[in-house]
């Protein structure tokens, strides 16, 4: 996991322009059409951020939302463990997605700590980061 939050943390460094505007557009799934796919060490990360906000499961949510976005506060819930294509904005309010070419190594990265964890490729958020709390309950 700590290799994982090295990742994170190189990607905090590199001076991309954003202009992500907080109002938590991207992690309205069913809306956008888009869900983040996390690898397995990702997921692990995600999942020590819902056990450290105090829950032991998630679920999909009726309206489509991440389930990990505060239902009244409207705030990410693991900010601090959030996954790399959160990260990255994906969505359009925060200008769209990173150019691949400024974050592929980073991405190769984290697909070979999948591989090295014995992860089948990315999954999508909410069925990646159950199965981590699961697995590690």
């Amino acid at each position: 996991m700590e290799e994982v939050k090295a990742i994170y943390a190189e990607l905090a460094r590199r001076p991309v322009e954003r202009a992500c505007t907080a109002l938590a557009e991207c992690c309205q799934f069913r809306r956008t059409g888009l869900t983040p796919y996390l690898t397995r060490g990702e997921a692990l990360v995600a999942a020590r951020g819902v056990r450290a906000a105090g829950k032991k499961a998630i679920a999909e949510r009726a309206d489509g939302a991440c389930p990990m976005l505060h239902p009244v506060s409207g705030k990410c819930t693991i900010y601090a463990d959030r996954p790399f294509g959160c990260r990255t904005h994906f969505c359009e309010a925060a200008g769209g997605p990173y150019a691949r070419g400024e974050v592929v190594d980073l991405i190769r990265r984290l697909e070979a700590i999948d591989a090295r964890l014995g992860g089948d490729g990315a999954r999508r958020l909410p069925l990646a980061v159950a199965a981590a709390l699961d697995e590690h309950g």
